[in-house]
């Protein structure tokens, strides 16, 4: 497993743009095949798999994307005590290596006797996966069969069952450019900008006083969530009024709230901008108490000696693809939320051992 940890963080698969993308698809299904499982395959540029017997399927899914590296050297994986450093190692290809090597294990001991583990490595996580997870979603590919799903994003110790969804836009004024002695002559799209900017502050008032009822840690942290401005762009030089001006919006939304409703909100404030549409996104959730739940939670208390906690992902979870179609599905993973998309991302060793285990126990119990 460490081995396969450290040949794909040193692959720069960085997404965007989406790099060597190739070349980690080619390492991926030559592992696949030297382990023996059945109907190694691709389809676009995702890869999939399969252990086991019977048409009861538990899915291991995860991404091999990682978002661009700080420095190079991110991509020359180091091992310094316990820990393995390295882009990806956290988020999280430390976590394929342990979902692969997990239904190995489970296959080898003949414990696969009621169904089978489904492999699906994606590219394209990062960003919303049109090539990835969406491209199967699309194509009917997604979870046939499925008693649940399961991902190795790096849940620092915590199991999620519920994510946030997004409604993320980019908004576009237009005006005319003049010499700042005869701005009379032009448009400025900045100051145009300005009552729709003092609606969406309002807004955001609004929205910031909302929690969800879902655990999550901190306590700031269950506020709902609207960033005005992470992209700002427009004019050319101070002395040139804006021929155009634009910013983003990012709406991440609770459970609790209606996607709908939302982008109705943000729509109504932008009246006359031209809206690009970069993410749209539903919440969803699995309960805790679900089977899957159940026996994934007993398996990490009894590998970790930690009971784990239940609680939403601050962000998009590829799990919705498949909670969407009613298949329960959780995330649990080596790596930490903490470290990952950092210049100093690594992962615990011995994390990718438990967790492998972890997966292996809970397949052994859904489908033995």
């Amino acid at each position: 497993m460490l081995d396969l940890t450290k040949r794909l963080i040193a692959i720069p698969s960085e997404n965007p743009p989406g790099n060597h993308y190739e070349e980690c698809i080619q390492i991926l299904i030559a592992e696949l095949c030297r382990l023996g499982f059945n109907d190694v395959r691709r389809e676009g540029l995702c890869v999939l798999a399969s252990v086991g017997t019977g048409r009861r399927t538990l899915y291991f899914s995860g991404h091999y994307d990682v978002v661009p590296a700080q420095n190079r050297d991110q991509f020359q994986p180091r091992m310094e005590g316990s820990n393995l450093f390295g882009r990806g190692s956290s988020d999280m290809k430390s976590g394929l290596a342990a979902m692969i090597h997990a239904a190995t294990a489970a296959r080898d001991e003949g414990l696969l006797k009621n169904g089978r583990v489904g492999i699906v490595l994606v590219p394209d996580e990062e960003t919303a996966g049109p090539r990835g997870s969406r491209d199967l979603d699309a194509r009917g590919l997604l979870g046939r069969d499925a008693i649940g799903m399961l991902t190795a994003e790096p849940t620092g110790g915590v199991i999620w069952n519920a994510n946030r969804g997004a409604i993320s836009l980019r908004a576009t004024l237009r005006g005319k450019a003049a010499h700042v002695g005869r701005q009379f002559e032009g448009v400025n799209a900045f100051e145009r900008a300005l009552p729709a900017l003092v609606r969406l502050a309002e807004i955001k008032q609004d929205v910031e006083t909302r929690e969800t009822l879902y655990n999550i840690a901190p306590q700031a942290a269950r506020k709902s969530i609207l960033l005005l401005g992470g992209r700002v762009e427009g004019g050319t030089n101070f002395n040139v009024t804006p021929d155009s001006f634009s910013f983003t919006i990012d709406r991440r939304i609770n459970p609790e709230e209606s996607l709908e409703e939302e982008n109705r909100r943000l729509y109504a404030a932008l009246d006359g901008f031209e809206i690009e549409t970069l993410q749209e996104e539903l919440s969803v959730a699995t309960p805790a108490t679900d089977p899957l739940g159940e026996v994934l939670s007993r398996h990490v208390a009894s590998v970790t000696g930690k009971e784990p906690i239940f609680e939403m992902c601050p962000g998009l979870l590829e799990t919705r693809f498949y909670a969407a179609r009613g298949i329960p599905a959780f995330a649990y993973g080596p790596g930490l939320l903490t470290v990952s998309h950092g210049p100093t991302e690594f992962v615990p060793i011995r994390k990718i051992a438990d967790c492998a285990l972890i997966y292996a126990l809970t397949a052994a119990k859904l489908l033995g």
